[in-house]
């Protein structure tokens, strides 16, 4: 709930606007008392939430539901009562006021041990295992004789050891002897049935695997339950021990260490989780090879075990489509498919990234040009800013964009070639755990770099030349056809050693440090913001432009038209020579902050648009995505598959959806979903 909630950009959701919240109000409220127009039970959990929408729907729980918003307790929910609960889904502990509203029957602020039993017996856990509601748990919260009432702050603690306690009680049911020990078979029943809501669909299948045959001891089953319950802590743990790599392997001594250090997790905890990962592991279709399954473990580990309890934000998608069933069926063609979408891709990502940076781009090339050893009087420029002043005030704000089509057309290839290549590198080098060595990562963005000029140094040299051109004052105008034909096929290779000189090492320091600093910009789930990809982008562009500028100014060296009395060069030492001796080595770094300016925030729009458009026009091709785009974590098994999202939840009730999943998913209060016909065939649905 928080997670979404962070993603609005704030801490909480917004509040919404009255009048808007009034019109939806008024399109679901069927009910007129008084002149005045109220939704009843069925309006707002059928209607207006979207739950329990079968025929033979639960009527107790929809009212349980609805009385949540029915302050006043009296069956009808007017519009003073609806928006409160909308304010309500925006506060920060929203979830536990909510199961607090639910639990909280008489409307008057506090539970009742009355109100509790009644919801606790409608529950279907209660229908399973009973909860004894006259033990001594209840009297300790409830006084001796049960009249005690708890307030909001208690409640929140009360619902918090419920749950445990419940656990304790089910595992003295199937052990009457009190031996201390339980079966596999009656370990698995209780974890299903009292603790279903902490089990992925993956933990379940394994909880008899995970016992290895053997008896199950009273403090094996609470070491497990604390361990599902402290998964996003053992998180934490494992982060802690790694530095913030998601990918570096942890043995059991060194997450133990950093549990130690950090928290209460127990050895016996620890145990477990590497038992589990094993059985995950070597149950057919987890990741590693079998010598490693018990050894070590992976963060991505980690969040096959860890339910999403509730919501949490990913990326929503205009277009999903799934071109194959499971990575077995990735054919040469589909992968043909992979790479001609990610070209794409980077197509329209490469072309809005140089739009946005071109005239920094125009600078820095007539900057680099700027000879200063030739004759006196040539300098046009005395810095940056005075170039960019100075082609505003004779060429107008549309010679900041001289040469942009060209560029736009070699754009294309270029972005797109460079990012198909790297990720294409990367995948073949990445291993099924989503790890991949450093030296790989460089070797993948050095055959980007390499890739890319052969497409495009001919665009390049035109864009450059048409760049320069408005330079000298009434000079014919140059156009890109002309620049091609002056050249000839091999004229438009012209710097091309230089143009490899310069972008393979760019790549490569570009590519790997963009991957490890976004990595260290998600957040503990491995979520990046887009925020935080154009940050990494930006950043990562910085060393990599910067360090290959001396490559940069040969290369423009080499590709401009010298005029008269102008320095000309014959190939790449000869231009390092001649501007070394002539220019001295300051030369070589002459548009670097241009260059820097110009490549890191193109890099850091391109890169944040590439990965927003795979998010945003998703295929699945059973390869890898990018990482980051969304939280990959393993739901409940009673999770709803598919949540529809209705525009009229605006505001607070944006979340009131995915919280009521989350009061079941989060504290285990499943309410049937289906009339007493059909609870019995359905007991295993969810119920919203």
């Amino acid at each position: 709930m928080h997670d979404d909630k962070k993603s609005e950009g704030s801490s909480f959701l917004k509040r919404a606007n009255t009048e808007k919240l009034r019109e939806v109000f008024q399109k679901y409220a069927s009910h007129q008392k008084d002149g005045e127009y109220f939704m009843t039970s069925e309006d707002f959990v059928r209607k207006f939430l979207g739950l329990f929408t079968d025929a033979a729907f639960n009527d107790e729980s929809v009212r349980l539901l609805a009385g949540i918003a029915d302050t006043s307790k009296d069956g009808l929910i007017s519009f003073s009562e609806f928006q409160a609960f909308e304010g309500l889904l925006c506060t920060p502990d929203a979830l536990y006021k909510t199961a607090f509203q639910l639990f909280d029957r008489q409307g008057n602020g506090t539970v009742s041990y009355a109100d509790f039993a009644e919801v606790v017996q409608k529950t279907e856990l209660h229908s399973k295992i009973p909860f004894s509601l006259d033990s001594p748990f209840i009297r300790r919260y409830f006084g001796e004789k049960k009249q005690r009432l708890i307030n909001y702050a208690e409640f929140t603690q009360l619902l918090h050891d419920f749950h445990e306690e419940y656990a304790m009680e089910a595992f003295r049911s199937k052990d009457p002897a009190g031996s201390g020990y339980i079966s596999p078979l009656d370990f698995q029943d209780i974890m299903v049935k009292v603790k279903r809501h902490l089990l992925t669909a993956d933990v379940k299948d394994n909880l008899v695997a995970v016992t290895e045959g053997h008896k199950v001891s009273f403090p094996y089953f609470m070491a497990f339950t604390s361990l599902l319950n402290n998964m996003e802590l053992i998180k934490r743990i494992y982060l802690h021990s790694t530095q913030g790599s998601r990918t570096e392997p942890v043995t059991k001594d060194e997450l133990l260490f950093a549990a130690q250090t950090m928290s209460q997790i127990t050895p016996l905890e620890i145990d477990i989780l590497f038992q589990l990962t094993g059985a995950l592991q070597q149950s057919g279709w987890w990741r590693r090879k079998k010598i490693q399954a018990s050894s070590r473990i992976v963060y991505s580990d980690l969040s096959y075990i860890a339910p999403e309890h509730y919501t949490k934000h990913i990326t929503t998608r205009l277009a999903e489509i799934k071109a194959v069933e499971s990575p077995a069926d990735r054919s040469a063609f589909i992968q043909i498919l992979e790479s001609t979408y990610r070209f794409t891709l980077g197509s329209l990502a490469g072309a809005v990234g140089a739009t946005v940076v071109y005239p920094i781009d125009l600078v820095k090339t007539r900057m680099q040009n700027q000879r200063t050893g030739s004759f006196i009087g040539e300098v046009a420029y005395r810095n940056s800013f005075d170039c960019f002043k100075k082609v505003i005030r004779h060429e107008g704000v549309l010679g900041l964009y001289r040469g942009l089509l060209p560029q736009l057309m070699g754009v294309a290839p270029e972005k797109a070639i460079k990012l198909t290549v790297n990720d294409l590198v990367r995948d073949k080098f990445t291993d099924k755990q989503g790890v991949i060595p450093l030296w790989c990562e460089v070797l993948a963005g050095a055959c980007a770099g390499g890739s890319q000029v052969v497409f495009t140094n001919p665009l390049e040299i035109v864009k450059i030349r048409l760049q320069v051109a408005g330079e000298i004052a009434g000079g014919g105008k140059v156009r890109a056809l002309s620049v091609v034909r002056e050249l000839g096929l091999f004229g438009l290779y012209k710097g091309a050693r230089a143009c490899l000189l310069r972008d393979v090492p760019f790549s490569a320091i570009y590519f790997p440090t963009y991957a490890h600093t976004k990595a260290m910009f998600a957040d503990e789930d491995g979520y990046n913001h887009p925020l935080t990809l154009l940050a990494a982008g930006a950043i990562a562009g910085v060393p990599a432009a910067s360090l290959v500028t001396p490559a940069d100014v040969i290369k423009t060296r080499l590709q401009v038209v010298a005029r008269t009395g102008q320095t000309t060069y014959s190939g790449v030492w000869d231009a390092t020579k001649k501007i070394m001796a002539e220019e001295g080595p300051r030369a070589f770094w002459k548009g670097t902050a241009a260059r820097v300016f110009r490549s890191s925030p193109q890099f850091g729009v391109t890169l944040v648009t590439y990965e927003l458009l795979q998010r945003l026009f998703y295929v699945d091709f059973g390869g890898s995505h990018p990482t980051g785009s969304e939280v990959h974590k393993s739901k409940p098994m009673d999770a709803p598959s598919n949540v529809r999202i209705n525009a009229d939840h605006i505001g607070g009730y944006r979340a009131a959806v995915p919280l009521l999943n989350g009061i079941e998913s989060k504290f285990g209060l499943f309410l049937p979903r289906f009339g007493f016909s059909q609870q019995t065939s359905s007991a295993s649905k969810p119920s919203s």
